[in-house]
């Protein structure tokens, strides 16, 4: 039986020992496997676009084109098969880190994560069949939804959707994965797949946590 192929990450960040510590983790994993380096927003998307990795893990603060700007180049670049981007950031409430998941990040890591995280992290992602840190997404979510529920697209204010479209969307915005959501609604996992599918189409995102943070700016799911 042949091994699946590793992750290929690129990571951006202005630091060079950020990168270098990030290197050395990621690298030690059979399964991972770093093949690029960029130093600023400008610099990651041109690498992304030729070495065409899996995930970005993508500092949200750096100069020029920052962390956002980015992301949102990398995704509506007209790519294939778009990388999944982790942004990194120092503090889990940033405005910054809102607006990159607003972009299309499939989520966030902090700095300070210890290795562990880091590399569960970038499997889950690269699955991405649950939310990435769930718990910090939705209070992510529910500090800056209402502030920016007036600017919230038309298409999602419209999106209409089937009973059980709605049913998973809650679901996913408490965190669950499609296994569970299958096991919480007696579903088959295909049907999931196919609900989550349909979901995302009507709510105009790319991925899951798009999703929530769209599902909150429509007041759709709101904080308990």
């Amino acid at each position: 039986m042949t091994a699946a192929a590793p992750l290929r990450i690129v990571l951006a960040d202005d630091e060079r020992m950020v990168r270098t510590a990030l290197r050395a983790i990621l690298g030690a994993e059979e399964d991972l496997e770093v093949v690029g380096e960029a130093s600023t927003g400008a610099e990651a998307v041109s690498v992304v676009r030729e070495l065409r990795p899996d995930v970005v893990l993508m500092d949200v603060r750096m100069p020029g084109v920052d962390g956002i700007r980015a992301t949102e180049q990398l995704l509506d670049g007209g790519m294939e098969k778009p990388p999944r981007v982790i942004v990194v950031t120092t503090f889990e409430n940033d405005s910054y880190v809102y607006d990159a998941l607003r972009a299309g990040a499939s989520g966030f890591l902090l700095k300070r994560s210890d290795a562990d995280e880091l590399v569960q992290a970038v499997r889950l992602v690269a699955r991405s069949d649950s939310l990435l840190f769930p718990t910090a997404v939705r209070a992510l979510a529910a500090e800056h939804a209402e502030a920016r529920r007036a600017r919230a697209a038309a298409g999602r204010l419209r999106a209409q959707l089937s009973e059980r479209e709605a049913e998973v969307l809650r679901l996913m915005a408490r965190g669950l994965s499609n296994a569970e959501i299958a096991a919480e609604l007696f579903l088959g996992a295909a049907t999931v797949k196919t609900h989550v599918a349909g979901a995302l189409s009507k709510l105009g995102v790319r991925n899951r946590t798009q999703a929530v943070i769209a599902a909150y700016e429509c007041g759709f799911v709101t904080p308990r």
